[in-house]
């Protein structure tokens, strides 16, 4: 009997530190995107970049709707936050300013996470980068005008 308390009690308390650490990790993820997208919103330039890695690669598949070739489109951290200090999001009512942000996946020092925004979804890449998370990649998706849904 003995020999199975001991395998269970590491069990438990291996549980207990992973789940300590998974709060934590959940809680900077979901800053990083939430500072990602109100950043957007906001025209928060700093606050977009606090989010960011500055290596990020952002890109989209945009298919040519005559000819059906793809051609992917990319911008980096420094053009988002350029984007974003010129108002980008900012133009955006806040009625329909979404920011719904689900973490999808977390293993040790990485993430993902989606993030539904007013005309499009984020899927997010996330590296915990000298004790913080910061976005690494973005593939995104427009999503089709509310009368076309």
């Amino acid at each position: 009997m003995t020999r199975y308390i001991l395998p269970g009690l590491l069990f438990v308390v291996s549980a207990a530190a992973t789940g300590a650490q998974s709060a934590s990790d959940s809680s900077g993820v979901r800053r990083a995107a939430l500072d990602y997208i109100e950043g957007w919103y906001a025209g928060d330039a700093a606050r977009m970049e606090s989010a960011l890695h500055p290596e990020l690669a952002k890109r989209i598949v945009r298919t040519d709707s005559t000819s059906s070739d793809s051609r992917l489109e990319q911008m980096s951290a420094m053009s988002l936050v350029q984007g974003t200090r010129r108002g980008g999001g900012n133009r955006t009512p806040g009625e329909q300013q979404l920011k719904d942000v689900s973490i999808l996946d977390i293993y040790r020092g990485a993430a993902s996470a989606k993030v539904v925004a007013s005309d499009w979804i984020d899927y997010l890449h996330l590296a915990k980068w000298n004790g913080r998370w910061v976005i690494v990649n973005v593939l995104w998706e427009l999503t089709p005008p509310a009368a076309a849904r």
